[in-house]
Formats: structure tokens, C-alpha cells, sequence
């Protein structure tokens, strides 16, 4: 049986290596399972010890998706053992949600260079490994989003601190909307800088094997190395996509402190002639209220925040969507019965108070333990 991920080495013509790990379930669009995230940390930790890899570079199998979420299917089954226990009960949950979010942040912090091949669709748990990567590339066909708030979850694996970093209002908007970026909107945003054409990815490698490399400890050389090959193979300028297109519009929306004012903003663009933000509206509309209201919440909360504690503090608010029914539902309407007729519990963004908001940062387990991830730096 192959592995869900491949792992081979490559060498450069002055004899360094470079790592390249494949997401390798192309069926599922490369989802991300608890095995997966175990491989890649493991061998992640041995090519950053290496001296004589230079670099790492990470992509997925088939032509579609880099990687396109995480592993919904095995979170459903814990939650449905575990429905109506506390959220410190679910052992997977608190397990994957570790070592997802530990690998996370071991890319962001590589002392490496990292590029990420994000050809295809990129959402979820795939921008949660794309984001850490120093050098984050799409191709023509790219579609990047983090559409949790239609699975009753919320933009998590650092996409508190990351969209919070967008330009102006942008990732309020994205975190409640679940909007998809195509090419030029991902370069614009700054979740993706560099594109090369689909096309063009053999040579980007080969040109990459053929450069003067110097050892591990040159990061700014090697930085630069990666720089010239990606922006000597950089594809064709596409035009201003919908983001930047709407950026004043999504400003002026998002600007109030209320998020009920900022989820009425946006509700009313169902009715837009623009397609792309008529479809934003109604994802929204069909999506958690209570998960719309927790993405802004936490983008706010992780504004002065390190990263390391803004994986802290998603991981708690993850353990309670895992137990309070939400995310249940909701990946039962869209993965199991398929009927795509989420019950939400509140059902309206007028239900979503404060104090319901507050309960899901508190520390799900004994007041004696340690967080899971308090070894994070």
C-alpha cells in the first residue's frame, strides 16, 4: 500500500539535496489525515537537521488540489463517540488538533527554505501548511479559501493570525464568507507570492537542482537562490481579481465594531448582480452564525498575540466545536447525508452572545495540566 505521503530527495549539481514531500491521496484532493501530519513532522524534523538539504519543497499528487482540508471523516466519528460529552472527552480530537497544529508551526518557524506548489485548490488545513511556507507558490488554476463557517468550524491552523494580516478588512470578510481567491486575488491578499504556470514546474525544479547552493547556515543566499529561479519562471500577470476589485466595498462592510452590523453588511450582498459576492452572501447565509461571529472574534483577539499563542488559543476554541454539535452537523449536511441542510444551534446571528462567545476560550482541562501545545516557542 503507497504512502499517504512520498518523500524523496533530490540533488543539486554542487551536492546538496533538496526534500520534496507529495501529498499523496489525490482521490480525496490530498485531505490531510492525523498520519499524514506525523509523517511530514517527522521527516520534517530530519531534513531541518540535515546539513546538507538546503531546501523543502511540498506539494500534492493529481492535478487538482494541493490539499483541500483536513480530515473531516475521522473528526466526525470521534464526535459521534463522544456526542454530549465535555471537550476535553474526545481524545482524537485533542490528538489531531496537536499534531496538525504543532506541524503548522513547525513550517512557520523552518530555519529553511520552504516552497509550497499550491497548484489547484488550497483550503483548509492545506493554507494551514501553505501559509508557513517561506515561499508560497500558485499556479494559473489556484483557488485558495478557508470555508469553515460552512462546516461549523472556523478559519483555525493559524488563520486567526494570518487572515488578521490580510490587507484592511479582508479577512473578516474571507473568514465569514468562505470566498474563494483565485491567482491574482491569493498575490494580492499576500496568502500566495510568487505564481508560476503549471506548465513551468518541472523546470522551476530543475532550475532549482542546478543552482549554486550554499550550506544550510546561508539562509539569505539560499532565500535569494529560490527567489531568482520562482520570479525567472513567474507566469503571466492575471487582472485584478474580485477581492481587489470589491476591497473598498469589503472595507466599508467589515469596518463596524458589531459583528452583527458586519454579518447584515454582508448579507445584503445576496442580492448583488456581482456574482462572486452574491455567492460570498449566501455561503455566509447558509453557514454558522455562530462560526461567522468566533472567525472575527479570534482575528481580534490575535492582533497583538504571538503565533505560538494564537495556536493556543485556536485549539481550545476547536476542542469546543468538536463538542458542542456544530461541527458535527455540519460536516454530517455536507460529507455524510449529503443533504446540505445544516441545523445550527443558534440558528440566527442575533442568538450569538458575548458570554456564549467567551465560553469557547476557556481551557477545556484540568486546571493542574499543562496546554497541549505549551511547548510551542
Amino acid at each position: 500500500m503507497s504512502s499517504p505521503v512520498l518523500f524523496t530527495e533530490l540533488n543539486t549539481h554542487n551536492g546538496y539535496r533538496i526534500g520534496v514531500a507529495t501529498l499523496n491521496q489525490p482521490k480525496v484532493l490530498n485531505g490531510l489525515s492525523l498520519e499524514m501530519c506525523r509523517l511530514l513532522s517527522e521527516r520534517l524534523a530530519q531534513w531541518e537537521a540535515d546539513p546538507d538539504v538546503v531546501l523543502v519543497i511540498m506539494q500534492g499528487a493529481g492535478d487538482k488540489a494541493f490539499c483541500a482540508g483536513g480530515d473531516l471523516h475521522g473528526l466526525y466519528q470521534s464526535m459521534q463517540i463522544h456526542q454530549g460529552q465535555d471537550a476535553w472527552a474526545n481524545t482524537y480530537s485533542r490528538e489531531f488538533f496537536e499534531v496538525e497544529y504543532k506541524l503548522d508551526y513547525q513550517i512557520h518557524t523552518s530555519v529553511k527554505p520552504i516552497i509550497c506548489w499550491g497548484h489547484g485548490i488550497v483550503m483548509g488545513g492545506g493554507i494551514g501548511l501553505m501559509i508557513g511556507a517561506s515561499h508560497r507558490v500558485v499556479s494559473e488554476s489556484s483557488r485558495l479559501a478557508m470555508p469553515e463557517v460552512s462546516i461549523g468550524l472556523f478559519p483555525d491552523v493559524g488563520g486567526s493570525w494570518v487572515l488578521n494580516h490580510l490587507p484592511g478588512k479582508t479577512g473578516a470578510f474571507l473568514a465569514s464568507t468562505g470566498a474563494i481567491l483565485n491567482t491574482s486575488d491569493a498575490l494580492f491578499s499576500g496568502l500566495a507570492n510568487y505564481q508560476v504556470d503549471h506548465a513551468s514546474w518541472t523546470s522551476v525544479v530543475n532550475a532549482l537542482q542546478a543552482s549554486d547552493w550554499q550550506a544550510p547556515q546561508h539562509r539569505t543566499f539560499n532565500d535569494d537562490i529560490v527567489h531568482a529561479v520562482l520570479s525567472a519562471h513567474k507566469g503571466k500577470p492575471a487582472e485584478a481579481g474580485p477581492l481587489q476589485q470589491h476591497y473598498g466595498l469589503i472595507n466599508e462592510i467589515c469596518a463596524p465594531a458589531d459583528i452583527k452590523a458586519i454579518y447584515r453588511n454582508i448579507a445584503l450582498l445576496k442580492d448583488s448582480e456581482d456574482a462572486w459576492l452574491s455567492r460570498a452572501a449566501a455561503t455566509m447565509l447558509k453557514g454558522a452564525p455562530l462560526s461567522m461571529a468566533l472567525g472575527i472574534v479570534l482575528q481580534r483577539k490575535a492582533l497583538h498575540l504571538s503565533l505560538a499563542d494564537v495556536f493556543r488559543m485556536e485549539y481550545i476554541v476547536a476542542l469546543h466545536c468538536c463538542a458542542d454539535g456544530q461541527l458535527q452537523e455540519g460536516i454530517r449536511a455536507l460529507l455524510v447525508d449529503k443533504d446540505k441542510n445544516p441545523q445550527w444551534t443558534p440558528s440566527g446571528i442575533d442568538d450569538v452572545s458575548e458570554a456564549l462567545l467567551a465560553s469557547y476560550l476557556a481551557a477545556p482541562w484540568p486546571a493542574s495540566d499543562k496546554h497541549p501545545l505549551s511547548d510551542l516557542a
